[in-house]
């Protein structure tokens, strides 16, 4: 069992007509028939979203995504209308809120790793491949790979894995065509955004995106290349062999899987609220994350 350990009631704004409550985003459709996508404060860890909440966490993620559209926008079009706030919207929604286009949501999620960790690591202990790909011996936690490569992945309800898939699942799932553009983009997108990070010290191991249709034409939608979507290492202190330290919510599943927090995961008891430092030095790595990567401090 898991998903909320307690799901917060939607806000009700006049206008706006409540659609979905996700881990991390509560989603609207306003009048002209548009979505607004609010990030909230909410983090999740082991399939149960926490309780407790990371101050600045949805704006981080919110500002962060816009920075990365606007340096993909040659690469792939986004869904992104408007940042201005609905008439009637709570004033704790700015920054975190945007306007989007309604899109044909393509039913799988798109990730693309270059570093072998996660759930990939795994799967590479067990056969020597990731979501059905060879990978070559000798790779340890942390390892570069050859080649990015794309694994795919189902999208999956809240409380439940997404499951990672072969392309010839995808393939079967879509259509040969679009598979093969998500994954083409997919990877291009992976490309740029690790050669911008590289430049600011940091690693981008693997990143999940979201991609649907208006008409016929391919954008990226929902959240990119955030502390929530992605894997950000420092590459000062990168070496492959170990777990790697990371600009995430690290903290909370450490102390969760630690004796101070009492909390057992195979159990069906939901996680305990966190304590303040625990909240404190995740806030800061979603804020630091976000001042390394746009070269901005964080307002």
């Amino acid at each position: 069992m898991s998903g909320f350990v307690e799901k917060p009631e939607p806000l009700q704004v006049p206008g706006l007509v409540h659609l979905h409550t996700g881990k991390v985003r509560d989603l609207y459709r306003n009048e002209a028939g548009d979505l607004v996508m609010v990030a909230s404060d909410r983090i999740s860890a082991y399939d149960w979203v926490l309780r407790s909440e990371i101050p600045d966490k949805g704006r981080v993620l919110t500002q962060l995504s816009l920075w990365w559209f606007e340096r993909l926008s040659d690469l792939i079009p986004n869904h992104v209308i408007s940042t201005e706030l609905p008439a009637g919207a709570p004033a704790d929604w700015a920054g975190r809120t945007l306007v989007c286009k309604p899109l044909r949501m393509v039913s799988v999620e798109c990730v693309a790793r270059g570093y072998l960790t996660g759930s990939g690591l795994t799967e590479y202990n067990d056969s020597r491949t990731v979501c059905g790909l060879a990978l070559p011996e000798g790779l340890s936690d942390g390892s570069e790979l050859p080649a990015p490569i794309f694994t795919p992945a189902t999208k999956a309800a809240v409380g439940d894995h997404d499951e990672n898939v072969s392309y010839e699942e995808v393939a079967r799932e879509v259509g040969a065509e679009t598979a093969a553009h998500l994954r083409q983009t997919t990877l291009a997108v992976y490309s740029r955004a690790r050669d911008i990070a590289r430049e600011r010290g940091i690693i981008l191991a693997d990143t999940k995106l979201e991609f649907g249709y208006e008409g016929d034409d391919l954008v990226l939608a929902d959240e990119v290349l955030t502390p929530d979507s992605s894997r950000f290492w420092p590459a000062a202190t990168w070496e492959p062999g170990r777990a790697q330290p990371s600009y995430d919510k690290q903290y909370v599943r450490d102390w969760l899987t630690s004796p101070a927090s009492g909390w057992e995961r195979a159990s069906e008891l939901p996680p305990p609220p966190l304590p303040q430092e625990v909240v404190d030095a995740t806030r800061a790595k979603y804020v630091e994350a976000y001042e390394l990567l746009t070269g901005k401090s964080w307002q």
